[in-house]
């Protein structure tokens, strides 16, 4: 018996297999060649970017805990600048990049319109967001828009209203009506103002991405010159720190206020921004915040009582000096700082030598 075909439908869970959008990939080295090209930029002169990290670079680093943003040596370059993960507390580089998926209306495809501008538009944002995750963000997932401002405000309230209530589990009739209210009315909006591609798809695409992929995050992008682009988060956890990022600049070249921003980077943390709290039947995996050990290939995590583990292939060699170095007792691993910059913590001595090719382009005295 074939298999039945899947329909669209608002209160059903989709499948990127249904979307009639165009996916266009940007791999690796394609993230390698844009960040290049946005450096050759910014190095030329100081603009807000430039300005901003290195007055990051002039504030007192907290030695544990909160996210910080290292740039202690060298040129300006993102292999040395580094961020502190929000799921695993290491101290990475943010030369680590990653493979993006654009999905846009084919008639972009059709004018022959590269997506790289599109990415490098946001590119120090990726950056920086990609750098926030040691775990999770190796795809990051971007969906082309030309909606103005007004309708991006109203887009990004109709996937937080889904997402709080009938992401994968019946919802009450009276906010069944209303979300059915809210689809109908952005639909008929956005063709009337022939809007690309048409809201139907969009939300199909969003929401088909957050089932399929469970991404940290996914970006809305409008290349309208009078809106902004959004950041979707799907965890409070993965919101940058207001401490951190209350003045970063907005994208605009001239100014730096919320009226002009091109993309919406939630300077002031949860209270701007756009979470989305989703809510199933079955329980989401969801990515708890752990401090590890910050060598990349060891797995250690402190604070917890360590379980018995099966060496695998990958990590065997770091179980196995793991174990060496903490038996399967009862107690919990509280790790070693580094003695120089008391920025990042080791299992042992052997993982921060292993570590110290790295490390050494960020630790200076503290």
């Amino acid at each position: 018996m074939p298999k039945r075909q899947r329909y669209y439908s608002i209160f059903s869970p989709p499948s990127l297999s249904m979307s009639e959008l165009v996916k266009t990939t940007l791999d690796h080295e394609s993230t390698d060649r844009l960040i290049e090209k946005w450096l050759e930029h910014h190095n030329a002169g100081h603009d807000a970017y430039n300005e901003w990290f290195r007055d990051v670079r002039e504030r007192k680093h907290e030695h544990f805990g909160k996210q910080i943003i290292a740039w202690n040596k060298g040129a300006f370059a993102p292999e040395n600048v580094f961020c502190r993960t929000v799921d695993t507390g290491r101290l990475i580089p943010l030369d680590r990049t990653w493979t993006t998926h654009v999905f846009h209306h084919h008639s972009m495809q059709e004018r022959k319109r590269s997506m790289m501008p599109v990415v490098l538009t946001m590119l120090p944002e990726l950056m920086l967001l990609r750098g926030m995750h040691d775990r999770g963000c190796d795809e990051i997932y971007i969906i082309v828009t030309d909606l103005k401002r007004q309708e991006m405000d109203d887009v990004t309230e109709y996937f937080k209203l889904v997402c709080k209530h009938c992401f994968g589990q019946p919802c009450k009739p009276t906010m069944e009506k209303r979300i059915l209210y809210e689809h109908m009315r952005l639909s008929h909006t956005l063709l009337r103002q022939r809007r690309t591609p048409c809201f139907p798809q969009i939300d199909l695409a969003v929401r088909a991405i957050l089932y399929e992929k469970q991404p940290r995050f996914l970006v809305l992008f409008s290349y309208q010159t009078t809106s902004y682009s959004q950041i979707f988060f799907t965890d409070p956890v993965f919101v940058p720190d207001e401490d951190l990022f209350h003045d970063y600049p907005t994208g605009c070249p001239t100014c730096c206020t919320d009226d002009c921003e091109m993309i919406r980077f939630p300077r002031r943390g949860l209270e701007t921004a756009s979470v989305l709290k989703i809510k199933t039947k079955t329980k989401r995996k969801r990515v708890k915040p752990r401090d590890m050990c910050n060598w990349i290939d060891c797995d250690v995590s402190f604070g917890v009582v360590p379980r018995h583990r099966k060496s695998t292939s990958e990590s065997s060699e770091c179980s196995n000096v793991c174990d060496e170095q903490h038996p399967q007792e009862k107690t919990m691993i509280l790790g070693q700082v580094c003695s120089k910059c008391k920025l990042v913590k080791y299992c042992s001595p052997e993982h921060q030598r292993n570590d110290w090719d790295e490390h050494k382009r960020v630790c200076v005295k503290a």
